[in-house]
């Protein structure tokens, strides 16, 4: 059921279109003349507004415009006995989705009606996805008070604000620090921080796809540009226009495609393959890395103009372990989020747990910390998480041995630090050869690279 207004001046024509909808099942106020019925949308809120052209006092054209200024315009339909393909262009551009010419049967516009019913629930859905992004992506998920996060959050918002005064693309953003430390946050928070907030977000992360896949991803393509292009494809460069490009893992991405990304952060036009034209594009490019770049580029593996042209600005993320003062905040935090998501009452952290995330190294850093909580949170349904309830297993320092002494280590070491170490010697040994570490330690290559990973491994 939805709510209607009808904007008519002919009588037997309103109440007919009324009586017919309200048969259907909505509500539906009538009015006569534009004021009457400007007042009536304010009281009413309606879904849909039925307008005619010829009012008494204030045209069609008028009401619709005064319409789209309130704070959730309906979807209107404008009817007239006098349509003209000028009067259809002026009636879409005040904001009306059809032109409809009378004698109009109440069947067509039944129709009409229904679809700008559907265009109006889409719409309200898209902006309750677009809030619960915002909420979900704002300074207040950078979750810490410590000065490193403060000034984080600052830079932030220095950053996120500076866009230039001729509306052209806004300089880049290069992210950087270790795995874990929640990169993708801030690259969020970056974009919802600023002007851009109302515009497309997208995330691509460039070790997800090979380099020929990658390209069509970025660019797009025109049908029949390759053999299974069988129709146009937009790229998310284009589809970014007026928001912003998040390209997380930026050092994985191909040195070919590394040299056309360059084209397009110098001439901020875009070519889809097989166009023979280009097309202007705004859009802000967010970059992030857990790699090394200055050793990449030595290494012939990054272009060192696409890191200085990524590096206008650049946002360092401190690993968790510098900053030990956030980590009861987060868990806190984490907890909250992870006991309402598992339905989980009254869950607590008492003394040892705290003290022993305290003591914790972090080596995973955030992500870690937040699946140390989520398997004690599975495991257990109420009451206090104590120190046991983590399962966390702690690196003590080793004594060096003593001339000629044993080589074995005083101090327990945990499970993780000897993986890690294990790790380093096969991929040391393989010369960081993933295939053939993978085959020397008995694991397939995805799970090295998860390893990897998980450790935050670097060349």
């Amino acid at each position: 059921m939805a709510t209607l207004l009808v904007i008519e001046d002919e009588l037997v024509l309103a109440k007919n279109i009324a009586r017919f909808f309200e048969k259907a099942g909505h509500l539906v106020e009538v009015a006569h003349d534009g004021a009457v019925g400007l007042h009536a949308a304010e009281r009413i809120q309606p879904d849909v507004v039925i307008v005619d052209f010829q009012l008494p006092g204030m045209d069609g054209l008028e009401v619709i415009r005064a319409l789209q200024k309130q704070d959730d315009p309906p979807r209107i339909v404008m009817v007239t006995g006098h349509a003209s393909v000028t009067l259809a262009v002026d009636a879409m551009k005040a904001g009306s989705m059809d032109l409809l010419t009378k004698p109009v049967t109440l069947q067509h516009l039944q129709q009409v009606v229904e679809r700008a019913l559907a265009q109006r629930g889409e719409h309200r859905a898209l902006d309750y996805y677009r809030q619960r992004e915002a909420r979900q992506a704002s300074l207040d998920t950078l979750v810490g008070e410590s000065a490193a996060m403060q000034r984080l959050r600052e830079l932030i918002r220095t950053v996120s604000a500076t866009e230039p005064a001729d509306q052209s693309a806004a300089a880049p953003i290069l992210i950087t620090g270790e795995t874990g430390t929640g990169k993708d946050l801030v690259a969020r928070a970056c974009h919802h921080s600023g002007p851009r907030a109302k515009a497309a977000f997208i995330e691509l992360n460039c070790a997800a796809l090979p380099g020929h896949l990658m390209e069509a991803e970025l660019f797009g393509f025109e049908k029949g540009a390759f053999t299974d292009a069988h129709a146009r494809k937009i790229g998310l460069i284009e589809a970014a226009d007026g928001g912003t490009l998040f390209l997380d893992e930026i050092g994985e991405l191909d040195l070919a495609l590394q040299a056309k990304l360059l084209r397009v952060l110098e001439n901020l036009r875009v070519r889809r393959l097989g166009a023979l034209t280009e097309r202007q594009i705004n859009v802000r490019i967010v970059a992030a890395t857990n790699r090394d770049l200055p050793a990449q580029v030595r290494d012939g593996r990054f272009r060192a103009d696409l890191m200085y042209r990524l590096q206008v600005f650049q946002i360092h993320v401190e690993p968790l372990r510098t900053r030990t003062e956030d980590v009861p905040a987060l868990a806190r935090h984490f907890l909250a989020q992870l006991a309402n998501r598992y339905a989980r009452s009254e869950l607590t952290l008492d003394d040892s747990a705290m003290a022993a995330l305290m003591a914790h190294d972090w080596p995973g850093n955030v992500r870690e910390l937040r699946n140390v909580l989520e398997r004690a949170v599975l495991l257990q349904r109420s009451g206090a998480l104590t120190a046991s309830s983590l399962m966390l297993a702690h690196t003590t320092r080793t004594a060096a041995p003593a001339q000629g002494g044993s080589t074995e280590p005083q101090g327990a070491v945990s499970l993780d630090a000897v993986e890690r170490e294990h790790l380093l010697r096969a991929l040391t040994q393989c010369k960081w050869n993933v295939t053939q570490s993978a085959k020397l330690l008995g694991i397939s290559r995805d799970t090295l690279r998860y390893r990897i990973e998980r450790h935050g491994l670097q060349r």
